[in-house]
């Protein structure tokens, strides 16, 4: 069975507009242990990156790895490739110039699988607090969350922060 849950917030200026709204939610029934007022104050501060963290490092070799060796595949087959069609390269140095077709695409692989290793995303793990409400409060607005866990509080949040601000985001979270 589906557990209903949804997060109505509204973005205030001035902190006095964000608690009249607060106590009308209140006064129409809902807890105060379900809405929370966020600002500068009362965020909390964004995670700050491990020192001892070796993840991006492990990323860097784990895709370099597996670039490396899809580099050297094609370039395996780049030479099969050439020797098939009789090129010329391979009459100068029949040994020498496969090995460096290898090479090359070796170290092709390990660039671009190093690269893509490097700009792997590490995601922040903050749970409901999203970016646009961080980004509002660094802003110096004041948020008003309300937790609702009927679609009756859904609305009575909806309509009171819509009364006050004029505009509401909504998050259904199951």
């Amino acid at each position: 069975m589906d557990q209903y849950r949804h997060h109505v917030s509204g973005f205030f200026a001035h902190r006095e507009e964000a608690e009249n709204a607060l106590s009308r939610l209140a006064e129409g029934g809902l807890p105060r242990e379900r809405m929370q007022l966020l600002d500068s104050t009362s965020m909390p501060p964004a995670p700050a990156p491990h020192s001892d963290s070796n993840e991006v490092l492990t990323n860097v070799l784990v895709d370099g790895g597996i670039g490396t060796a899809v580099g050297t595949g094609v370039g395996a087959l780049a030479t099969v490739g050439l020797v098939a069609a009789e090129v010329s390269l391979f009459i100068a140095s029949p040994l020498l110039a496969p090995l460096v077709m290898l090479g090359w695409g070796a170290s092709a692989g390990a660039i671009v699988g190093a690269a893509a290793g490097a700009q792997t995303d590490i995601k922040r793990k903050d749970g409901w607090l999203s970016d646009l409400v961080r980004d509002a409060i660094a802003s110096g607005q004041v948020v008003l969350v309300v937790q609702t866990l009927t679609a009756q509080e859904t609305a009575a949040a909806r309509e009171v922060i819509e009364a006050a601000v004029g505009e509401v985001e909504e998050v259904s979270t199951v």
